[in-house]
């Protein structure tokens, strides 16, 4: 095989390897199917660009998801100059109004995550979804693995607050209803 057709093969194998997980990890950041896929195309780009660069093999699987991360980053930083932050933050309670508070199902769950502060949501999708190590986290959003373990810790309280206090209201709904 010429070194070129290796090339290829070898890009190939690592997009099937890691293309679902990835997009996987970026609709969960962006909520947005047409948005998660631009960021994981933009993450096998860079790659073909940059990632012979990358001394340990081993390290891929981090290497993309980090670059994936710093991709959403960038771009939330260019959104952020077009639209302010509280037509984010409206915009997303009243997505979260119109879920039905009957059961916590997967949707639910996304939503309550959704709607936590991206310090927080982050490292709790990578733990809890994408399976990654402590250390993998705090390589993947460049901070201290202390932080990681605190940042997970705190959006997992913050999480259950959500969730209880969507089923609060949905149990004071249903006082009301057999007051009448």
């Amino acid at each position: 095989m010429s070194r070129l057709t290796q090339s290829q093969h070898d890009y190939s194998k690592l997009v099937d390897q890691y293309y679902a997980k990835l997009y996987r990890f970026a609709y969960s950041l962006t909520n947005s199917q047409a948005d998660a896929g631009d960021l994981t195309q933009q993450t096998f780009c860079i790659w073909l660009e940059k990632g012979h660069q990358l001394r340990d093999q081993d390290k891929v699987k981090t290497w993309l998801f980090t670059t994936l991360y710093r991709e959403f980053l960038h771009t939330k930083r260019k959104l952020s100059v077009l639209t302010s932050d509280e037509d984010i933050v409206e915009g997303a309670t009243e997505d979260q109004e119109s879920q039905d508070p009957l059961s916590i199902d997967p949707k639910k769950a996304m939503a309550a995550i959704s709607s936590l502060n991206e310090f927080y949501r982050t490292p709790l999708i990578l733990f809890y979804m994408r399976e990654h190590s402590y250390q993998e986290i705090a390589e993947i959003i460049g901070v201290p693995m202390g932080t990681v373990k605190s940042r997970i810790s705190r959006g997992k309280t913050m999480l259950y607050k959500i969730i209880e206090s969507d089923l609060s209201d949905f149990d004071d709904s249903l006082e009301q209803v057999g007051a009448e």
